[in-house]
C-alpha cells in the first residue's frame, strides 16, 4: 500500500492523539500595543450589544476577536481555490443570476440554498444516513460539511460536530471609544440651496442623504490589548476516529483526515476586518502539538505542502463525487416556507412537524 496514504494512520488508531492544537501568538500590524478593532454583536439575552468583552473580579478581561463560526467561514473557502478544488466535489447553485459555491453557504449542506434544489433529496439520504452511523454518502456530496460541523436543523434534525474549531481572543484589553463629525460640502440650507426642514423626519432624511452636518460621538473605537493577542485551533482527532462508513470507514476517515490536515494547517490571512489586521508576533513561538488522552503533549510537525499531497492521495483512495451546478428552485422553497416540502421525517409519515 501506498506509504503517503498510510503515513497518518496512526493517528487514526484507537490509541493516537485525542488531538492536535496549535497556538499562535499575534498582533496588529501596527504592533503590539496597535488598536483592533474587535468584531460587534447585536444586543440580546442580556446583552448590550458591541464587542463581546468578559470582565472578571481581578480585573482581567478577554475579547472576542474571531469567533469559531467566522473562523470556519473563512478557511472553508479555500476548497474552492486553484489547488484544492481538485479535493472536494464543487457544488454551485445558480440562484438568479448569482452563483453560490456550497464551499460558502454559511450552513453548509444543510442551507437553505441547496435544500430548494434537486440535490434535496440526495442531501436528505445523506443526512439520513449519518443518523444511522453511515458518514459516506455526505462525505461523497459535501465532506467540510463533516470537517466543520452541520446541523440540519430545518429537516432531519442530523448533527455533526467541528472537527476544527479555531478562535481568536485578545487579553486585558482597554476599550476605546471614538467620535466622527460629518461636514457636507456646502451648507444647503445656510446657503439657500434647500428649504430649512420643518420637521424631524426632514431633518432626518437630509442628514441620512448628506445635506447637513452630523456629529457621531462615543462609538466603538476598538481596544488594545494589554495581555496579547491568541489564536487556538484544534482538530478533535477522537471525534474524527468515530467516523463510520461501512466497508470504506478506514478511506473515508483518512480522506476526512487529509482535508481537516489541509484547512488545519492553511497559513490563512490575518486581514479579518477594517481596522483589524492581525499577524504573527515574531518575539513568541507558534505552538503545534499532538495531545493524548492521558495528558501528554508531543510537538507536531505537519507542513502544509505534506497535508495536501496526502489529502490528494486519501481522496484517490477514498472517491468523492463529483461537482455539479444545480437551478434553485424557486417552487421548493415556496413549499418550504410553506412547510410543504415533503420533508421532514414527520410530513412523510402524515405527523404534524415538530416545532
Amino acid at each position: 500500500m501506498d506509504s503517503l496514504l498510510t503515513s497518518f494512520d496512526s493517528w487514526l488508531a484507537g490509541n493516537g492523539p485525542a488531538a492536535l492544537v496549535v497556538r499562535e501568538h499575534l498582533m496588529p500590524v501596527e504592533g503590539s500595543d496597535g488598536v483592533l478593532f474587535p468584531a460587534t454583536f447585536a444586543a440580546g439575552d442580556g446583552f448590550e450589544g458591541g464587542y463581546n468583552i468578559d470582565r472578571f473580579p481581578d480585573g482581567r478581561s478577554v475579547c472576542l476577536i474571531d469567533s469559531v463560526g467566522s473562523q470556519a467561514n473563512r478557511i472553508e473557502p479555500l476548497f474552492a481555490q486553484d489547488g484544492y478544488a481538485d479535493l472536494t466535489p464543487q457544488i454551485v447553485i445558480k440562484a438568479g443570476e448569482k452563483r453560490v459555491n456550497l464551499l460558502e453557504a454559511g450552513h453548509r449542506a444543510g442551507d437553505a440554498i441547496v435544500r430548494c434544489t434537486a440535490l434535496r433529496d440526495d442531501l436528505r439520504a445523506a443526512f439520513k444516513a449519518v443518523q444511522t452511523g453511515d458518514a459516506e454518502p455526505l462525505a461523497k456530496l459535501a465532506p467540510t460539511s463533516i470537517v466543520f460541523g452541520v446541523w440540519d436543523s430545518r429537516d432531519t434534525q442530523a448533527k455533526l460536530p467541528r472537527l476544527i474549531v479555531s478562535t481568536i481572543r485578545a487579553f486585558n484589553v482597554r476599550a476605546l471609544t471614538r467620535s466622527a463629525q460629518y461636514v457636507p460640502a456646502a451648507e444647503y440650507v445656510a446657503d439657500g440651496l434647500l428649504p430649512e426642514p420643518a420637521d424631524k423626519t426632514t431633518k432626518d432624511a437630509y442628514a441620512v442623504r448628506g445635506f447637513i452636518h452630523v456629529p457621531a460621538a462615543g462609538s466603538h473605537g476598538g481596544v488594545i490589548a494589554d495581555g496579547g493577542i491568541q489564536r487556538d485551533a484544534a482538530l478533535h482527532l477522537a471525534g474524527l476516529r468515530l467516523l463510520n462508513g461501512g466497508a470504506n470507514a478506514q478511506a473515508l476517515r483518512r480522506y476526512i483526515l487529509g482535508l481537516a490536515l489541509t484547512a488545519f494547517t492553511y497559513p490563512a490571512g490575518g486581514y479579518l476586518r477594517q481596522g483589524c489586521h492581525l499577524v504573527m508576533n515574531p518575539d513568541k513561538a507558534r505552538e503545534f502539538q499532538a495531545v493524548y488522552g492521558d495528558g501528554r503533549r508531543e510537538d507536531a510537525t505537519v507542513t502544509h505542502d505534506a497535508a495536501v499531497a496526502y489529502a490528494r492521495a486519501a481522496a484517490k483512495g477514498f472517491g468523492p463525487g463529483h461537482g455539479r451546478e444545480v437551478e434553485f428552485d424557486k417552487e421548493l422553497a415556496q413549499k418550504d416556507v410553506s412547510g410543504d416540502a415533503g420533508g421532514s421525517a414527520e410530513k412523510r409519515k402524515g405527523k404534524p412537524a415538530k416545532k
